[in-house]
């Protein structure tokens, strides 16, 4: 594919806030500049390219983009003497041009299916001589951003898209507004990308989609899911992990195949956002209490060792405090070893954005912070069920505990932190797999010192 001769020897810097299909693309479009020749650097000052990749599921990523990028209005000119600064994501597939109202110094503005038009975009705006780019950011029958290429962040790991979209409109959810109906890529696309990533190196992929749970059946007519895990599994990959899964698709036989696959990491990430039936039935999540809390003893019987992580949202409009003590007892039944927690944030042009509520903003925060404090309570229980004991670790890079500190993950997806051997350098860790004895145990992480050679 010709790429545009202007930008060869560009400077950029790319800014990504949200999910990880965010960091992909991020990826992809750091990929997309080195091929046209662009330099990458540390600073946004340094930049003659910004780019930030935004998201748009609450409302707090929205105030943030707002800020950075409106700062860079009084950023200083950098070397060549012009910045184009481009927007992306899912916050630019919503808002389209009507982002200059927040952001004037927007020049480009691109959205979610618009990946591989940037480089043409950027350049345009750069002849353009500091003229403001009108782009449409709806772009149809784009290629999937995995046929672009890649600067990929950690040599070691690869995300790894399954599908985009989403078929499921959840009432409070902005998905499938910014990422359009589920499309799966075909299975042979993905196993040849992961025979590619291990060829080059990569020890661990992270299967991506909104609901990888129904992967294929936009091909195929049912999911495909298990099959996949399993085809991935024998590309000789050393750690897949997967997100994000929604309850309602997770088949028995996706269980066995977590079971019977080396390869999958005994960790899943299962939203349930409420535990209230009345409140999941407003969120339109199509399964119960009952049906959530029976999946999750299917998982504990079917995979040996499972850690599950969860979302959960707190003050959905109408939720009462039986409806939240429905979500907490929920919460310790399921014994989730971690959750990400939110205030609900209402997005415009949802359903639920159009419900209304009452409930004082000082009630929905003394709940959110009794489950925060009940979460933290199960977090430092798992972890404490570890301690000296022996965990698998894939390690990062640097830890923030120390100089002589590295820190990476275990296989259920721990933060772990291990002290460096005498003599030897972090960067000498990085991407190895190290069995970590488990000396200290924290609500959010482990600490402890290696036991045999790194591999």
């Amino acid at each position: 594919m010709d790429r545009p001769s202007a930008l060869v020897g560009k400077t950029y810097w790319v800014k990504t806030f949200g999910c990880q299909m965010n960091l992909h693309d991020s990826e992809r479009v750091s990929g997309l500049l080195d091929e046209c020749g662009c330099i990458s650097v540390s600073d946004s000052d340094e930049a003659d390219v910004v780019v930030f990749m935004t998201c748009c599921v609450r409302e707090n990523a929205d105030q943030r983009l707002y800020g950075q990028a409106s700062a860079m209005v009084s950023a200083p000119t950098p070397p060549s003497g012009r910045r184009v600064v481009a927007i992306g994501g899912c916050i630019a597939q919503r808002d389209g041009e009507r982002i200059r109202a927040h952001i004037p110094v927007a020049d480009v503005v691109f959205g979610t299916s618009a990946l591989a038009s940037l480089p043409d975009l950027l350049a345009e705006a750069f002849a353009e001589d500091g003229h403001e780019v009108e782009v449409d950011t709806i772009e149809k029958g784009r290629p999937f951003s995995t046929d672009l290429p890649s600067r990929r962040a950690q040599s070691f790991h690869a995300w790894v898209p399954i599908m985009t979209g989403c078929n499921n409109f959840c009432s409070f959810c902005i998905v499938p507004y910014v990422r359009g109906r589920e499309k799966s890529r075909t299975m042979e696309s993905v196993v040849a990308e992961c025979e590619r990533l291990v060829a080059d190196g990569v020890r661990e992929v992270t299967l991506l989609g909104q609901n990888v749970n129904s992967y294929g059946r936009s091909l195929y007519g049912e999911p495909h899911f298990a099959e996949l895990l399993r085809r991935v599994g024998a590309t000789g990959i050393e750690r897949i992990r997967f997100t994000s899964s929604n309850p309602k698709d997770l088949s028995d036989e996706t269980i066995r195949a977590m079971a019977e696959v080396d390869a999958v990491m005994p960790h899943l990430h299962l939203a349930v956002q409420s535990g209230s039936d009345r409140v999941l039935h407003a969120m339109r999540r199509a399964y119960t209490r009952e049906e959530y809390l029976a999946l999750v003893g299917r998982l504990n019987a079917g995979v040996d060792g499972l850690a599950l992580s969860t979302d959960v949202i707190v003050g959905f409009p109408g939720e009462t405090e039986a409806d939240f003590e429905d979500t907490l007892s929920l919460v310790r039944e399921a014994a989730f070893s971690s959750a990400y927690t939110f205030i609900y944030s209402p997005r415009p042009g949802t359903p639920a954005a159009r419900i209304a509520d009452d409930t004082p903003h000082e009630v929905i925060q003394e709940r959110f912070d009794r489950l925060a404090q009940q979460v933290a309570l199960q977090a430092r229980d798992a972890n404490q069920a570890d301690l000296n004991g022996v965990v698998s670790v894939l390690v990062e890079g640097a830890s923030k505990k120390g100089d002589d500190v590295v820190v990476g993950h275990s296989e259920k997806n721990q933060t772990v932190h291990l002290h460096l051997p005498a003599h030897e350098g972090a960067g000498n860790l990085v991407g190895k797999i190290c069995d970590v004895h488990v000396d200290e145990a924290r609500t959010w992480y482990l600490r402890g010192t290696l036991v045999g050679d790194p591999r």
